[in-house]
């Protein structure tokens, strides 16, 4: 009996992507493609978005060999001139020089997404991988740092990223409820939001913590009294100020940043107004410099030294291969209890 068993045609072997054939299917050069792959800017944007196309389309990704590994990681920056900022580079820089791999912080000239030149940029350095801090990309970016086996990891990520990019924040609505209930707690009725941008994913978790807090109590909520600053000093500064000379001012304000508590605190020094006897204040961020503020600044602490170290830890993960167990981490918070909160003046 004849028990031989045939395997239906499956057609030929589908071909390597190669440089050389995404040259042919372009019409140009290898070494088109090859300045292309590398960030170089001596190519027509018009030529290399045409490559690009393809580069995706055929799903190309270059392998390079581990002996060849980068020891360099790029920190992208939104703002950089913040304690904040320079917290959160502390922390990376102190995961990164355990691998013995350096750190290149780079700041956007644009509004929280990378112009294409910083993208050319970052590609021909090639890092093991970048870091965005408060920054977005879109897929067609992400595409070009795959193309190249440049993983990206976001921190507190500002908008909508591609699900395939990890991201490490802090669980803004429950630090904002925290805070919130806080104040609540305390007895004051009449509670301020001052958070950051509205288009910020985590402005507006804030704001939500916020609302919830209030709800939560049988307080009702008075759109008024919400805010949206910039979570710079001088956003905390401006919208105090108008909250703080209304006719039926807030007992207290919550800062969505622990900068714009600091502009709280100025304003209410301009107007006479006294903090906590007047004005109860809470941060957000639990940066080194609340503690010497005066009165120490009442801030939720979102641990930005194990933000920075976490980001970094999987970011190092996935430039040797490996996977990320938990891809969108929300670090949890501390309600962090100083002298700038009591009681509202009977």
């Amino acid at each position: 009996m004849d028990t031989t068993t045939t395997t239906p045609n499956a057609g030929p072997p589908e071909k390597a992507v190669t440089i050389a054939s995404i040259a042919r299917e372009a019409g140009v050069s290898v070494a088109t493609v090859s300045k292309v792959l590398n960030g170089k800017a001596d190519v027509s944007p018009t030529t290399k978005a045409h490559v690009e196309s393809i580069i995706t389309a055929r799903n190309y990704r270059r392998r390079a060999p581990k002996t060849n590994r980068s020891s360099l990681i790029e920190l992208v920056f939104h703002e950089f001139d913040t304690a904040w900022s320079m917290e959160l580079v502390a922390a990376v820089e102190r995961r990164a020089a355990a691998d013995n791999i350096n750190v290149v912080i780079s700041r956007l000239d644009t509004d929280g997404r990378p112009a294409s030149q910083l993208i050319d940029a970052i590609l021909e350095r090639s890092p093991l991988g970048v870091l965005l801090v408060m920054t977005s990309v879109d897929d067609a970016q992400v595409a070009q740092f795959e193309s190249r086996s440049i993983p990206v990891v976001a921190i507190d990520a500002f908008g909508d990223q591609p699900d395939r990019i990890p991201t490490v924040g802090s669980n803004n609505w429950s630090g904002a409820f925290a805070a919130t209930k806080h104040l609540i707690d305390l007895g004051h009725r009449r509670i301020a939001m001052i958070s950051g941008p509205i288009r910020y994913l985590n402005s507006r978790a804030r704001v939500d913590g916020y609302r919830s807090a209030l709800e939560s109590s049988g307080i009702d909520m008075d759109r008024s009294l919400i805010r949206y600053g910039d979570f710079f000093f001088t956003g905390g500064a401006l919208h105090a100020r108008d909250l703080l000379t209304r006719e039926n001012p807030p007992t207290a304000i919550f800062a969505g940043s622990d900068l714009q508590a600091i502009g709280v605190y100025r304003t209410a020094q301009e107007l006479g107004i006294r903090i906590p006897e007047d004005l109860s204040v809470v941060g957000y961020d639990g940066v080194q410099l609340t503690e010497w503020m005066s009165p120490p600044l009442t801030t939720i602490d979102q641990s930005l030294d194990l933000m920075g170290e976490t980001a970094t830890e999987m970011l190092i993960t996935m430039s040797e291969g490996g996977t990320v167990r938990v891809p969108h981490l929300d670090l949890s918070t501390e309600l962090i209890i100083r002298g700038s909160t009591a009681p509202p003046a009977s």
